[in-house]
């Protein structure tokens, strides 16, 4: 089953890449942009019974690899 797995920093985090990519929208003229924040999503295809095993499996990867829980979170989504 396809898996997507969307990892974000945590609030409070500091996030550069984020300030950057705010600071040049405004310079290109996107005004009104606000707080600007960059993630990852990771799509992956796990085998599986059932979207419950996946989603289990992947929240596992996501904890064991995909993220770093002191800093980020992340989400799970397993496609229909």
């Amino acid at each position: 089953m396809k898996v997507r797995v969307t990892v974000m920093l945590k609030d409070g985090v500091l996030d550069p890449q984020g300030k950057a990519i705010g600071h040049a929208l405004q310079t290109l003229g996107f005004d009104g942009v606000q707080d600007v924040r960059v993630g990852k999503i990771i799509e992956l295809d796990v085998p599986g019974a059932s979207a419950d095993e996946v989603r289990e499996k992947a929240q596992a990867m996501a904890r064991d690899l995909l993220a770093n829980l002191v800093i980020e979170d992340f989400s799970v989504e397993v496609a229909a």
